[in-house]
């Protein structure tokens, strides 16, 4: 198989997936895209996925058919089918799944929005009232994990899954959103744990 990704390393949805296929070698072309300057409104973007959103990964077998996955947790579980980053059994594997749900309802809408309103935008004045009513959830969600994290080093147990990818990616760059990591322990030595995973890469 031959993979291209349309993404932007800044974003943590994108770099999840550059993450995993660091983690698992798999060699891939990195397609740069700008979502500020609106990019992915392009005809050809939207011809891939017409939601306009990255990333994107465009699956090439070796007759030249290509197919096209979206949504950042849906390429996770492709790319990592039958590799140690997610288990084959029923449970373990809807573990990872409530994991990846929490990280899209529970998590990203406040951290990564906050991120957002505040990295990118600058924290503009009319937005500044969306960007504080995003600290109460996301906090929320840090002491979800931090309990889960203080029963296990990993969100599934003692190995790395694509859980803690989905919730590393943004979690890691969360004081970008004004959210401050000290009361979180767990949260703190996990990250270190990701960290060392061979493979790893920064985000960039």
């Amino acid at each position: 198989m031959k993979y291209q990704v349309y993404g932007d390393m800044l974003s943590g949805n994108c770099y999840k997936i550059k993450l995993l296929l660091q983690w698992l070698g798999i060699e891939h072309e990195w397609i740069h895209v700008d979502v500020l300057t609106r990019e992915t409104h392009t005809e050809a973007f939207l011809a891939l996925n017409p939601n306009a959103k990255i990333p994107v990964l465009v699956i090439e077998d070796e007759t030249g058919k290509k197919e096209v996955l979206t949504e950042s947790n849906a390429i996770l579980n492709y790319l990592a089918e039958g590799t140690p980053y997610l288990s084959d059994s029923g449970l373990a594997r809807a573990r990872v799944l409530q994991w990846q749900f929490f990280e899209q309802y529970s998590h990203e809408p406040y951290i990564a929005v906050a991120r957002f309103i505040n990295k990118y935008q600058c924290l503009p004045k009319e937005r500044e009232e969306e960007y504080y009513s995003k600290q109460e959830g996301g906090h929320k969600a840090l002491k979800v994990m931090e309990k889960q994290l203080a029963a296990a080093p990993f969100f599934i147990g003692d190995n790395p899954t694509i859980a803690d990818i989905s919730l590393y990616a943004y979690t890691h760059v969360a004081h970008e959103g004004g959210f401050d990591l000290t009361p979180y322990p767990h949260i703190q030595a996990w990250l270190k744990r990701v960290e060392q995973v061979p493979g790893y890469v920064s985000m960039e």
